[in-house]
């Protein structure tokens, strides 16, 4: 029997948010993270701020927004959820991850969770649309080819790739041209994703 934190074939619920802004030339840029290089999974690599399913949260939005504060100190009264994109899937941690996408003021004074996060990193869309690869990786002594995104060194892949390669789509339609008014009515897929 699955419980509230996990789908009905036994994958894990998770969240993350996707969190957007307009710099100073209204360009669009997007936060994320990097894991600390000690942890146990996920070591070093470049994600959205969010988690696991508490059963505290009343929606997975909730999710994404709990772990945003907790990860960087995103204040949830400071994102307006646009909505969600497609949920992906993972293997390596049975994790069926729900991207909901937000905008959130520039300039924030992000307050790192010790225990978890490196460093913060605010990335123009334009420059991972430019900077999409095909690069091979070896994980757990397999090897294997992968879509990826090179940004100033930092190498993105997997799930975290994966959503942005959905969010560069349909960025044009999503992200406002003016911080004040963000549009409305933003669909929720009905498909998923999974790893490859």
């Amino acid at each position: 029997m699955s419980t509230a934190s996990e789908t009905s074939s036994g994958q894990i619920r998770a969240a993350v948010l996707v969190p957007l802004f307009l710099d100073a030339d209204t360009q669009a840029c997007v936060v994320l993270t990097r894991r600390r290089t000690d942890l146990r999974r996920h070591a070093g690599e470049i994600s959205f701020p969010g988690g696991r399913q508490d059963p505290h949260d009343h929606q997975l939005s909730d999710t994404a927004l709990r772990e945003a504060e907790e990860e960087i100190g995103l204040d949830r009264s400071q994102v307006e959820v646009l909505g969600e994109l497609t949920p992906v899937s993972t293997f390596a941690t049975n994790y069926l991850i729900h991207p909901f996408v937000g905008m959130i003021p520039a300039g924030q004074a992000w307050r790192l969770s010790p225990l978890e996060v490196d460093a913060v990193l605010e990335l123009p869309l334009r420059a991972l649309r430019e900077g999409k690869t095909r690069t091979r990786l070896e994980r757990r002594g397999i090897s294997f080819e992968t879509d990826a995104y090179v940004v100033d060194q930092h190498l993105i892949w997997g799930a975290t790739a994966r959503i942005i390669a959905e969010l560069l789509e349909r960025a044009e339609a999503i992200i406002p041209r003016s911080p004040p008014a963000p549009p409305r009515g933003f669909p929720t897929p009905s498909r998923s994703r999974r790893s490859s």
